[in-house]
This record gives structure tokens, C-alpha cells and sequence, in this order.
């Protein structure tokens, strides 16, 4: 399916929400702006089996649904269908899970008090591969969660296996930087960036920049505080 501003194809996309007027709603809201909603599920263990049979490109995932709910669904999807997407709905932006669902591999999470046009391009931007990070937002919610004493790592990485320069980029991912900025920051091309940004979520196991941000704090790359944080991009 084309987008209907002719930017491209659009993803399909699965809805798993335990409310009947969020799914009808955002699937109003999808459907009107060109993108194609090719299910929808009222608990997880429905998203899990859903997801399977319609293989969608992003599943917006509600956070707290019956049966299972949407951490445990998350992590099932993946596990069996690792190219689809998931942006997690919530309504509390420092919210437990979500950092959980983020350093489980979700691609970003969205209030669901969302705008219309920010919802459409959400998720058209995840459908492209790339993570939906809100700097401000994302850093406060990792600042939050990510060195609470005696909690295990929620993504274990042995950064041993970075070299020098990607311990640095990884270092500016994890503050927020954009390719672009990292390009400045680090007098590289951007194609040069992209290089060591792939080469880190392969020696890392990473999905995308939401799981680097993560591993970044979590390891003490970046801390509380640390400013840099200048914006979010493709990766």
C-alpha cells in the first residue's frame, strides 16, 4: 500500500489494545492518512497470535492488557518475527514497563493521548527501521530506570568488543545525537557514522537506537545529567 502523500510504501500495521475505542480510533486515524491496519487484538496473547498469522511491519502495542500483557507480548513477537516493529502505548510516560519494553527491543513508545499526525508519523518512521526516541522524553525515562541500586542490566553487553571510536559513538547515541550531529561532533561523514552505528548493534546484539540508549546508560557511558542531547534520528 502507498502512503497517501506519496512519500512510499506504508507499513501494515497490527493494533493490540484491551479498549475497543483506542483500536477503532487509531485505526480511524491510520486508515485516513493511507496506512493500512491488518488487525487488530484485544489482549496479548491475541497480539502474539495475530502478529503470527499477519506478519505486520509494526504492531502498536498496549502496555497493560488481560491475559498478557504487552512486555511479555513484545518479547514473544520478536523473538519470532525479529524484522517487525513495536511501538508501545502508553498513557505514563515514566512508566516501568516501558523502559523494559525498550530495552526488550520495542522501537519506542507513544502517550495515547497522541496527536493524529504524530501517531501517522510515528509509526511510519519505525516502519522504516529507524527508532522513535523523543530525546527529553527517552532520557528521563532511561535517567529513571537504568541505575536503580541492586537492579540487573536490562540488556547485558560486553562493550570489551567496541573499539575506541565506537565506545565514542556509542557514547553520543546513547546522549541522544542524531546521525547528523554525530557526523558534526565527530568531524566524520554520515555514511561513515552509519558504518560504526551498524557495527555497534552487531557486536552488541542491538535492535536500534532504543536498546543503544539503554546499554549506554546502563553501562555508565552516559550518565544523569550529561548534556549533548540534541536529537534523534534514523539509524
Amino acid at each position: 500500500m502507498t502512503a497517501a502523500d506519496g512519500s512510499g510504501p506504508s507499513p501494515r500495521v497490527l493494533i493490540a489494545d484491551d479498549q475497543t475505542l483506542i483500536r477503532t480510533g487509531f485505526r480511524l486515524i491510520l486508515t485516513a492518512r493511507g496506512i493500512e491496519v491488518v488487525g487488530e487484538a484485544a489482549d496479548g496473547v491475541e497480539a502474539v497470535a495475530a502478529a503470527r498469522r499477519l506478519r505486520p511491519d509494526v504492531v502498536l502495542m498496549d502496555v497493560r492488557m488481560p491475559n498478557l500483557d504487552g512486555l511479555e507480548a513484545t518479547r514473544l513477537v520478536l523473538d519470532q518475527l525479529p524484522q517487525c516493529r513495536i511501538l508501545i502505548l502508553t498513557t505514563f510516560d515514566l512508566d516501568r514497563y516501558v523502559y523494559t519494553a525498550l530495552a526488550s527491543g520495542a522501537s519506542g513508545f507513544l502517550l495515547k493521548d497522541v496527536t493524529p499526525e504524530h501517531l501517522a508519523a510515528a509509526v511510519r518512521l519505525v516502519g522504516t527501521g529507524d527508532a522513535l526516541l523523543a530525546p527529553s522524553i527517552t532520557r528521563r525515562l532511561v535517567e529513571r530506570f537504568a541505575a536503580e541500586p541492586g537492579r540487573a542490566p536490562a540488556v547485558h553487553a560486553d562493550l570489551t568488543a567496541l573499539t575506541p571510536r565506537e565506545l565514542e559513538v556509542l557514547t553520543l547515541l546513547g546522549r541522544g545525537l542524531s546521525n547528523t550531529d554525530l557526523a558534526a561532533a565527530l568531524t566524520l561523514s554520515e555514511a561513515t557514522v552509519k558504518s560504526h552505528v551498524a557495527r555497534i548493534f552487531a557486536k552488541l546484539g542491538l535492535r536500534d537506537r532504543a536498546q543503544a540508549v539503554v546499554v549506554a546508560y546502563e553501562t555508565g557511558l552516559v550518565r544523569a545529567g550529561d548534556s549533548g542531547a540534541r536529537g534523534a534520528g534514523p539509524a
